[in-house]
């Protein structure tokens, strides 16, 4: 068995009911569930929840909770982090936890916020207008707006530490192992670690075939072992069946690195559970 805290359903850009996630998660004996639509943000966005839904969203995951109570079920969000704009501190006092994440870095001079995780093309128009065609310059900024983000916010979890690397394929732009990527990487490690947040093992990119590996990318993993930051197993689901997409395959990478546990929400409370590559133990 498993659990899982990302996952988004009609009430942003997933594809199915959250009564349908339940009994999903029911039938794969799951002890937690939480939901994490995309928090409401105050311009066009295809992919977030409109805000006059978000009472609506609220009472449905409170009801889920009377008819559904063999899991336990929570109230998240993923929410964006844009200076000035939104943050997860926003709505964390109606919630039981957020997933912080960074989709938007900066905008274009028209005042559109540039989308880095969209279509290829809409992130090559951001590089060339936004910041001149210079990659170093994009990551680096990434970054430090994800640091801001858990420095100023504070979510409970950083959710796809390094989702950016999607428009990177074949290395396009970059390496990896290049030293200024690897430092930022450790800059944005050390400011996780001394606020304690949790970071996501996200599967969603192995099983739309959009990276070769989780976000965050395994070296990056072992430095977060070595700094003994806590983790949790995310399948970013936007349909039922993709709840644990992926979720063996990336924990025996876990496991191999020198993780023995990972954090689920649990009576309320982030706890620490051991698991295997066919799921928590207890």
């Amino acid at each position: 068995m498993w659990a899982n805290f990302h996952m988004h359903s009609l009430y942003c850009d997933g594809a199915g009911e959250m009564t349908e996630y339940v009994e999903k998660a029911i039938a794969e004996g799951m002890p937690s569930l939480g939901f994490s639509s995309h928090a409401p943000v105050p311009f066009d966005c295809a992919w977030c929840m409109k805000k006059e839904n978000l009472t609506a969203y609220l009472k449905d995951i409170e009801s889920l909770k009377v008819n559904y109570p063999s899991v336990q079920l929570y109230k998240g969000m993923e929410v964006d982090y844009i200076p000035g704009v939104v943050s997860p501190a926003d709505v964390k006092p109606q919630l039981d936890y957020t997933v912080g994440s960074i989709h938007f870095v900066d905008r274009f001079p028209d005042g559109r916020p540039w989308e880095i995780d969209g279509h290829h093309a809409g992130f090559l128009e951001g590089l060339k207008i936004i910041f001149n065609n210079d990659i170093r310059q994009v990551i680096s900024r990434y970054y430090e707006l994800t640091r801001d983000m858990v420095r100023t916010s504070s979510p409970d979890i950083v959710g796809h530490l390094d989702k950016i690397k999607i428009q990177n394929r074949d290395e396009k732009f970059f390496k990896e192992t290049d030293p200024w990527y690897v430092a930022e990487i450790e800059k944005t490690l050390a400011v996780i670690a001394d606020a304690g947040a949790i970071v996501e093992v996200n599967t969603r990119g192995l099983y739309q075939k959009k990276s070769t590996t989780p976000y965050p990318s395994p070296w990056i993993l072992k430095k977060i072992h070595e700094r003994n930051i806590p983790v949790t197993l995310s399948s970013d689901a936007h349909r039922p069946d993709d709840i644990i997409n992926q979720f063996e395959q990336t924990a025996a990478l876990l496991i191999a690195i020198g993780f023995r546990k990972i954090s689920i929400l649990k009576d309320g409370l982030w706890k620490p559970v051991t698991f295997t590559a066919h799921g928590i133990t207890q």
